[in-house]
């Protein structure tokens, strides 16, 4: 079969790989239709990941058909058509038994992409598969249900969960890329009086407002002056950041109230500095995290429902043995004005907008 590999840093092709096999009786093996690309596929190819071997196919979300199943595979069978989870997880350790499956113990967690080959190929081999994909109604489609698979239940689960935004806050998320997007829109489901976005890009502050920001703010003008003219001086109750850069977590804790919450959402390359010397007194909450998918059940039912935005953001489409074009789209944002790509579809630009 073919899979994007990744060589090295900066380094990364569409070849020929083996062919994935049950190892274990609790392995599925799926047939691609739909994948996308991370934030964090980017950082591994700069670099930022050392996890990653030289050789690993990358790639951990992807919607797809069962075509083989270990023997104590119980929950799906072949011809099912699932969503692959970011997450893998074994489903008896300690931190699985309490729905922490980010932190699985047990052979899970994170491995799809990164210990083991991921999801951006024609097969993939899905450890844990009980737990690890979920059956697809057939109202979900593709493009929609892959971004079920990290960047919704991410921003669900790290940022607003974490954050624990409540009826009448006032929300500030920095970076209203894919993910910012995401937890502006799933923030909503709990009723904030107002959601402030953060961002360098015209654009992407423009989609901010698409998917429910009622402010948004340039991260050159002054965004912690407006959210203090917001707030009466207090600061935003929540505070999500969704960049993963020293100078975005840092504004964010400037930018929070007194015993208010920051939630950092974004995967971090360089140190950042933690003013304890300003933050000892506020009471503040700081969350991290790596995303369990705990709520993708959840989520899934409502995006059946019609009750998230999750098609609006894919921006560009592509065959699935484009690969290298659609890396090239995803981290040329700035210029491409690129959300989320998905592969394995009939390509396109930007959704056309149909008049009578």
């Amino acid at each position: 079969m073919k899979g994007y590999v990744f060589h090295g840093p900066g380094q990364s092709s569409w070849d020929e790989v083996p062919d994935p096999a049950i190892k274990e009786p609790t392995d599925a093996v799926v047939r691609v239709t739909a994948v996308t690309i991370c934030g964090t596929d980017l950082h591994i190819l700069k670099g930022d990941v050392p996890e990653v071997r030289p050789g690993t196919v990358l790639g951990h979300e992807a919607v797809g058909e069962i075509v083989e199943v270990g023997s104590d595979v119980r929950t799906v069978r072949p011809g099912d058509r699932v969503l692959v989870s970011c997450i893998s997880a074994c489903g008896r350790c300690r931190y699985c038994r309490e729905g922490a499956y980010g932190q699985c113990r047990g052979g899970g967690g994170w491995i799809l992409g990164h210990t083991i080959d991921g999801t951006q190929a024609e097969y993939v081999r899905v450890p844990y598969a009980d737990l690890s994909v979920h059956a697809l109604p057939s109202t979900v489609e593709d493009k929609d249900a892959v971004l079920l698979a990290d960047i919704f239940p991410t921003s669900y689960e790290v940022g607003v969960l974490n954050g624990r935004v409540r009826p009448g806050d006032t929300v500030a998320v920095v970076g209203a890329g894919p993910i910012g997007l995401a937890a502006i829109a799933t923030a909503r489901l709990f009723a904030p009086e107002r959601i402030v976005a953060v961002d360098l890009a015209a654009s992407r502050l423009e989609a901010a407002r698409r998917f429910g920001a009622e402010a948004v703010v340039a991260a050159g003008e002054a965004p912690e002056q407006l959210v203090a003219d917001l707030t009466d001086g207090l600061g935003a109750d929540v505070v999500i950041e969704a960049v993963g850069v020293p100078e975005s977590f840092e504004l964010c804790t400037r930018m929070v109230r007194p015993g208010g919450h920051v939630a950092n959402v974004g995967v971090h390359g360089k140190p950042a500095t933690l003013h304890l010397e300003d933050l000892w007194i506020k009471n503040v909450t700081i969350t991290t995290g790596l995303v369990d998918t705990h709520s993708t059940p959840t989520l899934l039912r409502m995006a059946a429902a019609g009750r998230l935005p999750t098609g609006q953001l894919v921006t560009h489409t592509f065959p699935l043995d484009h690969m290298a074009e659609a890396y090239d789209v995803f981290a040329g944002a700035a210029d491409t004005g690129a959300l989320k790509v998905v592969l394995g579809e009939k390509p396109h630009d930007d959704v056309a907008v149909r008049t009578a």
